[in-house]
């Protein structure tokens, strides 16, 4: 009983968005998550598969390489496992977060290899699940491969995507987070352009 109540008072003061009554709730439904998930993690936290299952349950979240690289970006210990401390923090940014941690927690879900910037093969890789409807002649992947080249110069007249662009200063297809951050504080909506990443709303 007094580990669980210094384990909220610690997530309390870590996870800033969430008072100490939703904390509590958090570690319980953590709890409840960890009695479904495998018993390869001994109780210390819950697998992907019951991650991806209260995303899709919760917040409506569908889109698979969404999911997983919302797990990844959790999963701080990088051990296929998301412990108290990562469901607690990951969900104060996820529910509650700052324009700038949004901004640096999309980047993350976008960046794909993890080298700082996302790349035109990273774009294809997000945009890929969003086109619904592929002409019969047409491969899917063709369809996205043209999807990203529009993003990248064929829309430049659509005010959203002429402001991302402009960011991208060398013209090589790639951004920094220095770039995906100067076009989302001009334009928000820009914050999810390659997959929606975070809940809505509601």
């Amino acid at each position: 009983k007094k580990g669980v109540k210094l384990l909220v008072d610690s997530l309390t003061r870590s996870a800033k968005h969430f008072n100490k009554s939703e904390v509590e709730c958090l570690v319980n439904l953590f709890d409840t998550l960890v009695a479904r998930a495998s018993s390869q993690f001994a109780g210390a936290g819950f697998d992907r598969t019951v991650f991806r299952d209260t995303l899709h349950s919760a917040f409506g979240m569908t889109d698979e390489v969404v999911l997983d690289r919302v797990f990844s970006t959790f999963d701080k210990g990088n051990n296929g496992c998301i412990t108290v401390v990562e469901w607690v923090e990951g969900l104060a940014v996820l529910l509650r977060g700052t324009l700038e941690e949004k901004m640096k927690y999309c980047f993350a879900v976008y960046d794909l290899n993890g080298d700082g910037y996302i790349s035109r093969d990273e774009m294809f890789q997000m945009l890929k699940n969003s086109l619904l409807i592929q002409p019969a002649d047409e491969e899917p992947d063709e369809g996205v491969k043209d999807l990203v080249d529009l993003v990248l110069k064929k829309m430049a007249s659509t005010y959203l995507f002429v402001l991302f662009l402009l960011q991208d200063y060398d013209h090589d297809g790639k951004l920094s987070f220095a770039d995906f951050e100067k076009a989302v504080r001009e334009e928000k909506l820009l914050l999810e352009v390659f997959g929606p990443c975070l809940p809505d709303i509601k």
